[in-house]
């Protein structure tokens, strides 16, 4: 069975930082070229796009190809408010393991994603321990790690 069949898109300034970042948040690498390739400047150059234009995208994929890929577009306005969805990073193995368990492995995550340029916007807790923690990508997009 192939993969899934549609791609998050996600609006960015610097789209080769987002999937650096992203790509090492996500286990996913960069996405070939298209069938005929041997490289995207050569797709690039094949299909006119202008040297100026060829760092407006970027495209990654889950090696697998069990998760949808992600494409990440240079556009010109800056994120303005709180995302309407976001991504969860499933860490902790759910409420299946010590509280104890899930805040150290969450905490391990956050530690590792903020040194790839992640922050911390805010941690919450259940009357067991630490739930998630909400963070933020270089470019400020949310995301939780779980």
């Amino acid at each position: 069975m192939a993969g899934p069949a549609w791609t998050l898109t996600v609006d960015c300034a610097e789209p080769g930082v987002m999937a650096t970042f992203w790509k090492a948040a996500l286990g996913y690498v960069d996405a070939p070229p298209p069938d005929g390739f041997a490289s995207w400047p050569a797709w690039l150059t094949a299909m006119g796009v202008p040297r100026a234009e060829w760092d407006d995208g970027a495209a990654i994929v889950d090696p697998s190809g069990d998760r949808p890929a992600v494409s990440l577009l240079r556009v010109p306005e800056a994120k303005l408010q709180k995302n309407r969805w976001h991504v969860d990073l499933p860490v902790s193995g759910g409420r299946a393991r010590s509280a104890e368990d899930r805040e150290r492995l969450v905490r391990a995550e956050v530690v590792r994603l903020s040194a790839l340029g992640a922050r911390v916007l805010a941690e919450h807790r259940t009357a067991q321990g630490l739930d998630h923690v909400v963070m933020a990508d270089p470019e400020g997009n949310e995301f939780c790690v779980v």
